[in-house]
């Protein structure tokens, strides 16, 4: 067969390339239902992405800006979504032929004293004939990589906004909690100035004087513990924020808000088009199937061209001697005996591909699974909390009643201590219960994913090529 037409037929099969694998349709293993079990019947919902927005607060707005700009983590994804990229880069060109550019001279003396000189440049083009769609599944598996390291960025960028938020309004709370803690401290020391006096008039025992004090100091004991737990969340956000922790905390604290209604948790079938985790997942399932399409086409024959085109150029004592050349090489190779190696490395991307779509499989569940979960959090909490807004009042009016009878001579000292420390503990559950139902929001949030982190990694991407 001449060249003519083994080139004939190496463009006949270069046209009608083809995979020697096709991917597997994705089955979830269950069936997704028309609406998430625990969402009650007209439920109010919030609009917006930006969902830090519906608390209404401007420095949390302030510190998601310094977030997405500052935050260590977010530099090292960015950095790690670059690399996919080159690495992308690098897949795709191994599908372009190869030019080489080369060149020699020399120069020789005979025994004659005969003075040759010789100059010779070429150009050489290598080009493998992707048949089989080896590098084209390479340079997918590699896009598909890509987008997944895309996609966790982003799963990152919601990540550390609701860790963000969760920490800011645990600060909040505890600063709250330390405001109520002053307040009762003033309570109980005008409290204890009444015993003290109704003692030394005679009208009580001594007693009373040292339950007194005891009450008051059982508040003092409450302080450490906030004051380290408000330290520990400022000290946390000004990590998240690239800063040393304690240098920008002070000014960071505002008003606990009230919760905002309950975000609209959609429909399930929306949610694996909202959650990165899952969009990251799917993404490298769909890379091991390139990898796997790969590694089968890595066993069959491999057609290679080579093609070089240069000018020699020769000085002889009758005058420069010069001339073009030029050669056209088509070759196939075939993998005959490997140890089996190939044929292994298909083995291994097929249970690479099962790993990888069981790991889907657990990602899908688990973002349903989150939502279930956070629905349950925010209904049970706000139960809770009108609870709580009861016992308050009844604990309130326990310890006023008391305390009037105790002054009065009507009782002893024991009911009113048991009403302030009644009272001090529901004040504090409900300022606990109250930040719970802001964390639920905010996990619920998180759980329902969204698309705002697509335009956050833009603008960060865009800062770091600038």
């Amino acid at each position: 067969m001449n060249l003519k037409r083994i080139l004939s037929l190496c463009g006949i099969l270069l046209l009608a390339g083809c995979s020697l694998h096709r991917p597997e349709p994705v089955e979830l293993g269950f069936d997704l239902p028309d609406e998430y079990r625990r969402v009650a019947a007209g439920e109010p919902s919030v609009a917006g992405e930006f969902w830090w927005q519906q608390f209404g607060d401007h420095r949390l707005d302030q510190l998601m800006t310094e977030l997405f700009a500052e935050n260590l983590g977010l530099e090292r994804a960015m950095a790690r979504l670059q690399q996919a990229r080159a690495s992308l880069r690098g897949a795709r060109s191994s599908q372009l032929p190869t030019v080489t550019g080369s060149g020699q001279a020399s120069r020789d003396r005979s025994a004659t004293d005969l003075l040759t000189e010789t100059a010779q440049g070429s150009v050489s083009v290598a080009y493998e004939l992707d048949l089989w769609r080896k590098y084209a599944s390479r340079s997918t598996a590699a896009s598909l990589e890509a987008e997944a390291t895309a996609a966790d960025a982003r799963a990152l960028f919601l990540s550390l906004s609701a860790q963000l938020a969760d920490l800011y309004f645990l600060a909040v709370e505890q600063h709250a909690q330390l405001e109520l803690i002053t307040a009762n401290q003033t309570a109980f020391r005008d409290t204890l100035e009444r015993v003290t006096r109704r003692y030394q008039a005679g009208l009580t025992g001594a007693v009373d004087v040292y339950q007194a004090r005891q009450n008051l100091l059982a508040v003092d004991a409450r302080r450490p513990a906030i004051e380290a737990r408000l330290a520990a969340a400022e000290h946390a956000i000004d990590v998240l924020l690239g800063d040393y922790p304690g240098i920008g905390s002070a000014d960071r604290i505002e008003k606990l808000p009230e919760a905002p209604a309950r975000f609209d948790a959609g429909l399930p079938a929306n949610l694996l088009l909202r959650r990165p985790d899952v969009q990251a997942a799917f993404a490298r399932l769909q890379a091991s199937d390139a990898r796997l399409a790969a590694a089968i086409a890595d066993r069959m024959p491999a057609v290679n061209l080579l093609g070089t085109l240069g000018r020699t150029s020769t000085e002889l004592i009758t005058g420069p001697l010069t001339g073009d050349f030029w050669s056209l090489l088509a070759g196939v190779a075939l993998p005959i005996m490997d140890g089996g190696r190939r044929r292994a490395e298909v083995d291994r991307q097929e249970a690479v591909r099962r790993e990888t779509l069981a790991g889907y499989r657990q990602t899908v569940l688990n973002a349903f699974r989150e939502v279930e979960d956070s629905l349950v959090a925010n209904r049970t909490t706000e139960q809770h909390i009108t609870i709580l807004v009861d016992q308050a009042d009844a604990a309130e009016s326990s310890l006023r009643l008391a305390l009037d009878n105790y002054l009065n001579g009507l009782s002893d000292y024991l009911p009113v201590l048991v009403a302030q420390a009644g009272q001090i503990s529901t004040q504090s559950q409900l300022l606990s219960a109250r930040r719970q139902l802001v964390s639920d929001r905010i996990t619920l949030a998180k759980a329902l994913g969204g698309h705002w982190m697509e335009d956050a990694l833009t603008r960060r991407m865009s800062v770091e090529q600038d």
